[in-house]
């Protein structure tokens, strides 16, 4: 596939993706829109060294979701790896940590990488 293809189309693919619980007053349960899961992407540089699909510098975010699929915890655990960042989860590869970001924003993220199909 083509690289700027890609770039074009990511943000779409995130918001279709993105799963979590964030509510409507009416108490309806509402995905972020676009531009929020965008905006955490590009804050936090996740596309400089993940894939959609593939691996780039880490794994693509399906090969993250394959791994932790159907462990109930792995969103709590990934959400944790990204704050805290990891060496070693995926061969000699270092997750630097994301000091800055938050806990709820790195929960978003964690949920929205296992949603990947």
């Amino acid at each position: 596939m083509n690289p700027s293809r890609i770039l074009r189309t990511w943000p779409l693919a995130l918001c279709s993706l993105f799963h979590v619980t964030v509510f409507a007053a009416d108490g309806a349960a509402l995905p972020p829109t676009t531009a929020e899961v965008q905006k955490l992407v590009d804050q936090y540089g996740c596309m400089s060294c993940h894939g959609l699909v593939h691996k780039q510098v880490g794994p693509g975010f399906a090969q993250v979701a394959e791994r932790y699929h159907g462990d109930p915890a792995a969103a709590a655990t990934l959400a944790t790896r990204l704050r805290t960042g990891t060496v070693g989860r995926w061969g000699r590869l270092v997750m630097p940590r994301q000091a800055r970001m938050t806990e709820a924003e790195s929960l978003v993220l964690s949920r929205w990488v296992l949603a990947r199909p």
